[in-house]
């Protein structure tokens, strides 16, 4: 039979334990607001460089095959930049990045091809130093995203492509789709390529636009630019991820402590019963003994 003692130790303990999980939870739901309204501001900035791009492209006014950004070459070698989170506690959340990760390296050395990874996040890097070769890792940069980190990053995947280091860049990270859902998602940068749009937009003018400086100036210019809005994206997107999968984690965590204390407080009435009751038969019986 149980020990009275241990159950209400236990007890206490998950009850302890449930006080964190709702105290994370409620952490996770904060961050998750102040970094989905970031999120949701930068998307349509993200979005306006590929319309820009290709608005270029499209209009005849540059070549984008002669910017060396734009360069393919015979693929020998393959830049992946993996973002994740610095910190665990957010159920399969990381697991699933990394996965991904194998998935694609996979595929790749399936074709002759050798992975250069650039690790972004603490955890991924914990698991893939050991794994093959890691360019360069930068954990300790997700607890708050930040631009210059993203344009840091970029830079080391672009210096990499213009040294022919790498041939491909691609992005792994964690994109939010709502606060139940969020999936690992690839994306290739390097070499940056956007195809003409067959029909141009609507618009209320007619004409062709003037850009100032000239087109060709302007196309150099930006595609870097436009690459480190792709590297400050996927952080961004991971960041939200993280934090709302970290709060449907600690919710399950909190329903589970809710459900192993009322199992264990049904365990420790049972078995108190069962003592007082024993406790009585041996009255009874003691009673019973001396009236023989």
């Amino acid at each position: 039979m149980p020990n009275l003692r241990d159950i209400r130790r236990k007890i206490d303990a998950i009850k302890k334990i449930g006080q964190i999980t709702r105290a994370m939870n409620m952490v996770a739901a904060a961050k998750l607001r102040g970094a989905q309204a970031r999120l949701e501001q930068f998307r349509p900035y993200g979005d306006k460089y590929k319309e820009v791009i290709q608005e270029l492209v499209s209009s005849g006014a540059v070549l984008p095959s002669q910017f060396p950004l734009t360069q393919v070459r015979e693929v020998r070698a393959v830049g992946l930049i993996l973002v994740t989170a610095d910190r665990g506690l957010c159920g399969a959340f990381n697991a699933n990045l990394i996965k991904e990760a194998e998935s694609f390296i996979g595929e790749q050395e399936g074709q002759g091809r050798k992975v250069k990874m650039i690790c972004v996040g603490k955890k991924g890097y914990q698991y893939f130093r050991r794994r093959g070769e890691v360019l360069e890792a930068f954990p300790d940069v997700m607890g708050k995203v930040m631009m210059q980190d993203a344009r840091t990053i970029a830079r080391r995947a672009m210096t990499a492509f213009l040294n022919e280091e790498i041939d491909e860049a691609y992005l792994i990270y964690g994109y939010f789709i709502n606060v139940v859902r969020q999936i690992p998602k690839r994306e290739k940068i390097l070499p940056i390529s956007f195809e003409a749009q067959e029909e141009a937009p609507e618009r209320a003018f007619t004409g062709a636009p003037i850009y100032e400086p000239s087109p060709e100036e302007l196309f150099e210019q930006i595609l870097p630019m436009y690459v480190n809005t792709r590297v400050y994206a996927a952080m961004l997107e991971t960041a939200v991820s993280e934090q709302a999968a970290r709060m449907t984690a600690m919710d399950n965590a909190n329903r589970a402590c809710e459900d192993m204390v009322r199992d264990l407080t049904l365990l420790f009435n049972k078995t108190r019963q069962a003592s007082i009751t024993k406790e009585l038969m041996d009255i009874v019986g003691g009673a019973e003994a001396l009236k023989g």
